[in-house]
C-alpha cells in the first residue's frame, strides 16, 4: 500500500472530524466513555483560526485521509523543557498494520526534533492493548504518570 504523509490543512477538517467519530466508536468498543464529538467547524476554528490550539499531520491513502496525528507544543521540566504533546493518533481500521501509524509518528518525531523539542509525549488508555503494542513496537517508554482531568464545561 502506498500512502502520503503531509501536514494537515484547514481543508482536512471534515475528514479528521469523521475519523475522530470513528475513533470515539473504537474507544467505546473498549469500554471507554465516549469523548465529546468534535465537529469540522470546531477543528477549523481551533486549529486554523486566530489562536491555533493544535497542528496536525495526515496520511492519505487512495486520495482520502485515512489517519491523523494532532499535536501541540508544551513544556515539561521533567522531560527537559520543550515537548510536543500528541493529542490523538488514529488510523482507520482498513489501513492499519500498513505502516501508516508509524509514518505519522516518525513525521511527528522529526518535526518535534526540528522544532528544538526533547520528546513526544501522549497518553494511552490501559484498555487499548492494540495501541500499547504499537507504541511498544516504536520503542516508546511507558511512565507511571497519572493524567488528571478537571472539566470546565
Amino acid at each position: 500500500m502506498t500512502f502520503l504523509v503531509r501536514d494537515a490543512t484547514r481543508d482536512d477538517a471534515g475528514a479528521i472530524a469523521h475519523l475522530c467519530a470513528e475513533f470515539a466508536e473504537y474507544l467505546g468498543g473498549l469500554g471507554e466513555a465516549p469523548p465529546r464529538p468534535v465537529s469540522a467547524e470546531e477543528l477549523r476554528r481551533d486549529g486554523y483560526g486566530e489562536r491555533p490550539a493544535f497542528s496536525g499531520i495526515v496520511a492519505e491513502v487512495d486520495g482520502g485521509v485515512a489517519g491523523y496525528l494532532l499535536h501541540h507544543e508544551g513544556y515539561d521540566l521533567v522531560r527537559g523543557g520543550r515537548i510536543w504533546i500528541v493529542i490523538d493518533l488514529f488510523v482507520t481500521a482498513r489501513v492499519r498494520r500498513a505502516g501508516v501509524g508509524r509514518a505519522l509518528m516518525e513525521r511527528a518525531r522529526a518535526a518535534c526534533r526540528a522544532a528544538g523539542c526533547h520528546a513526544l509525549v501522549w497518553t494511552v488508555s490501559p484498555r487499548n492493548a492494540q495501541a500499547i503494542a504499537f507504541y511498544d513496537g516504536l520503542g516508546a517508554t511507558f511512565g507511571d504518570d497519572l493524567l488528571v482531568t478537571w472539566p470546565v464545561d
